[in-house]
């Protein structure tokens, strides 16, 4: 990634905005509390340009103006991600057709990204700022659109692109096309290109799941048409980015569905993310960990958290104390710095209840007093704790096509595909195992010692050889339920399941069910007992050792836990799933004791993380997710605790205040 001088800590500000003039106390304020950068203009194309052609930059030269007078650096965002009314009145069509049909105005990300209207408007705007602001001092980078996704987007337009594609792919052959996807099921069989239906109305799950990667793909190709113009304009000095997001629960949750963030991120200098997540007796830490090693696997280096909650929805307004953990977790995690949406809290309009550093009333507030230590600690540490290299043993296998295939053919209890990675995450998480993810595409397996794919449904051939070389070369393997059941094209493979694998896992099985009062039994500490929900596979044994089967009076004979040994590698099998955190975390620390790591001597809501700092010295985040004081002793070597200069001997007690955290810096 393009270097950093020093962390970087601010917020997004649109000074176009507020309810009356703020900027020079604003940028005042930011200054008490250690602000260096902000980031504009991703959201104001109505306000840079009114009228078509008629474009108004004053309120960014304001900007621009006093951040330069001020030393604070400024991230400009192209303004594409939400369209003016006079491009929706002249072009109607821009507004994207999706399963719901055409949408209305009003909300933004609800455009047509390939309308050819959409792109030469949007080409416009990003020049004309562009040429406004490229010389700027203060500008230190760009942020491509913002947390773009296709928006479902399905129209003619996007349909004839997309049977474009499937020529291409299969070559102008039909037949190929139709075997490939199964379509002779209810007649859905295409003998015509001209008579390809509306992709909408498919039920077939192999058709709609490559029209789900195709659209994947749109954005993409849509990052890489921005990144290309920007690149025209930016200085050797300035980085081009993106705000990334993911699944939404209510706050981020898992691998996103309409993005597939590993090829996304192939045009930028680094990986932006926003992050968000539950507060007060419900942070645990999970979201920004997991939020943060996803973002830095994506081009595997650090990354920048463009956006995250200062108080944000009335429920998550922290505790005290609870900012600074949130902030230094990020950075745990290996981000270059912490910015919040936003500034200031906003007088009308959708988020008015969504607060930023500042309330309605634009006085100091305890969270932005707060936010003062985080910035001084910040710049006074900024050397030490910038670009920290993570290193990792473990990382979890997350496919797009896995997510979508698991969509078509839903499990029970409402579990999904990113229930089931985050089960697994959250699960190593506790134990303090840290991990990356890598896609299908992979060619990085051998860098860990053990490998995790949950619920890999759809996996083709090429990738299932490399898991199956992997574990004979010396890797150990951990699998769950539905793993490999299809193909790349979301086709069942006609073998018994784990199809071409069964000798792998020394384990097999044909038949599976939803469970209904089961739970498992065994000797693996913290198994018995456990229930299986969702789904559960009735597995076979052939070769492998059972670890754990199911106390049921019908299911009893069959295994829902195996270990076999292959080559100079282990493979491990989990056929259900387990809702219950205790049961996962038991079969994740057991594999990865399997496979030689052994994570330190905490568990939740003590959480260490860490890496290596630019020094070349080891790096540990100690943090105490909870409201009671909680005390540990340092399993490391000889250290220095950053925050307070104090130095820590091995075996030294060291005492965490509720919602508290401690940062080592070994000799």
């Amino acid at each position: 990634m393009k270097h950093f001088s020093k962390l970087r800590y601010g917020a997004a500000y649109y000074d176009e905005y507020m309810p009356c003039e703020r900027l020079e106390k604003d940028v005042e304020m930011m200054r008490a509390a250690g602000v260096n950068t902000v980031r504009i203009a991703e959201s104001t194309w109505s306000t840079l340009e009114p009228r078509p052609g008629v474009f108004n930059f004053t309120p960014i030269d304001r900007v621009l103006s006093a951040m330069e007078k001020a030393g604070i650096d400024v991230i400009v965002g192209t303004p594409t991600y939400a369209i003016p009314t006079w491009l929706a009145a002249q072009h109607p069509d821009v507004l994207a057709v999706t399963q719901e049909g055409r949408g209305l105005y009003g909300h933004r990300q609800n455009m047509d990204i390939t309308h050819p209207a959409y792109r030469y408007y949007g080409e416009r705007v990003i020049r004309k700022l562009l040429e406004h602001v490229k010389d700027a001092p203060c500008v230190i980078g760009y942020q491509l659109d913002n947390e773009t996704k296709h928006y479902g987007t399905a129209g003619e337009n996007v349909q004839r692109q997309f049977v474009e594609h499937l020529k291409r792919r299969f070559h102008g052959s039909l037949e190929a096309m139709n075997k490939a996807f199964g379509l002779d099921y209810w007649s859905n069989r295409i003998d015509a290109w001209e008579d390809f239906p509306d992709v909408r109305g498919s039920i077939n799950a192999s058709l709609t799941g490559a029209f789900a990667r195709f659209q994947r793909q749109l954005v993409t190709e849509y990052l890489q048409w921005q990144a290309d113009i920007v690149n025209e304009y930016r200085r050797a000095d300035q980085f081009i980015t993106h705000n990334f997001d993911y699944d939404w629960r209510g706050y981020s949750f898992g691998v996103q569905p309409d993005v597939d963030h590993f090829a996304a991120s192939a045009p930028l200098d680094f990986a932006s993310v926003d992050i968000y997540h539950p507060s007060q007796d419900h942070l645990t830490g999970a979201e920004i960990a997991f939020g943060g090693d996803v973002s830095r696997s994506l081009k595997g280096d650090n990354y920048l958290v463009m956006e995250t909650q200062a108080q944000g929805f009335p429920q998550w307004l922290p505790y005290p104390g609870q900012l600074r953990l949130q902030a230094f977790s990020h950075l745990a995690s290996g981000a270059n710095g912490v910015m919040y949406w936003h500034w200031g809290s906003l007088h009308n309009g959708c988020e008015t209840y969504w607060k930023g550093l500042l309330s309605q009333d634009f006085a100091p507030n305890p969270t932005y007093r707060e936010a003062c230590t985080i910035g001084a600690d910040f710049a006074r540490l900024s050397e030490k704790l910038i670009d920290l290299k993570v290193e990792n043993r473990v990382a979890i296998l997350v496919s797009n096509e896995a997510l979508t295939g698991a969509a078509a053919f839903p499990m029970g209890d409402g579990v999904a595909y990113n229930d089931v990675v985050r089960g697994v995450y959250d699960a190593l998480y506790r134990q303090n195992i840290g991990c990356d993810f890598i896609g299908p595409e992979s060619g990085r397996l051998a860098d860990y010692d053990l490998l995790i794919a949950p619920a890999l449904y759809c996996a083709d051939d090429g990738l299932l050889q490399r898991l199956k070389s992997y574990v004979e070369g010396g890797g150990h393997l951990l699998a769950t339920f539905k793993f490999g059941f299809s193909d790349e094209e979301t086709k069942v493979r006609a073998d018994l399941q784990p199809a071409g694998l069964s000798e792998l896992f020394g384990a097999s099985y044909s038949q599976f069910t939803l469970p209904d009062g089961v739970t498992l039994q065994g000797e693996l500490p913290g198994i018995s007992g456990a229930k299986a929900a969702g789904w559960m596979e009735l597995l076979t044994p052939c070769g492998a050792q059972v670890l754990a089967g199911y106390a049921h009076p019908f299911w009893g004979s069959y295994a829902a836990l195996t270990r076999n040994a292959c080559g100079r590698g282990a493979a491990w099998y989990l056929g259900c799933y387990l809702p219950e955190g205790e049961a996962m975390e038991a079969v994740v620390l057991a594999a990865a004791k399997d496979a030689g790591i052994t994570p330190p001597p905490l568990h939740f809501p003590l959480i260490a993380r860490g890496g290596r700092n630019r020094a070349g010295k080891a790096m540990r985040y100690l943090f105490n997710y909870s409201g009671l004081r909680r005390s540990l002793h340092w399993f490391g070597g000889p250290a220095t605790e950053l925050v307070g200069g104090k130095p820590v001997a091995p075996e030294e007690e060291i005492s965490l205040p509720p919602w508290g955290l401690a940062i080592l810096e070994e000799a």
